[in-house]
């Protein structure tokens, strides 16, 4: 994005469950940093935990990459969830609230994109997907 700044990129591969608690607790680490409120803190923190899940469990594993950013005087967080799966064959029905291919409450995607402010899907059958979210302080 123009005008954009970021460091302290991190990554974390999620590969397991001791992965997503680590990706859990870097992105409140730096929810707290970039200033976020409590509530926009747990916001951030929970559509990561859903994104790191759906990572390792639909996309077999895959790595978070977080970074501190900046644009136009706010801070905020920058997540990336991407992992080589299967992708997503209809993301317009993935989006879709109570949708699930598993066994979950299917709010995993669409409630991420509520709770982000930024939020974009890369996705294709056969080519693995690709999450970002952004949630800046207010």
């Amino acid at each position: 994005m123009p005008g954009d700044t970021a460091r302290r990129t991190e990554s974390i591969e999620l590969d397991g469950s001791a992965g997503v608690v680590k990706a859990r607790q870097l992105v409140r680490s730096l929810a707290q940093e970039a200033g976020l409120s409590l509530v926009d803190q747990t916001k951030l923190v929970t559509a990561a935990s859903e994104l790191a899940r759906n990572t390792l469990v639909y996309g077999g594993g895959g790595r978070m990459e977080a970074e501190a950013a900046w644009s136009n005087g706010r801070s905020g967080v920058r997540l990336l969830f991407a992992d080589e799966g299967p992708g997503i064959p209809d993301v317009e029905l993935a989006l879709t609230d109570g949708w699930t291919t598993g066994g979950g409450m299917g709010l995993g995607l669409s409630g991420a994109r509520r709770l982000a402010d930024e939020f974009d899907l890369d996705t294709g059958e056969g080519r693995g997907t690709r999450v970002t979210i952004v949630k800046w302080a207010r």
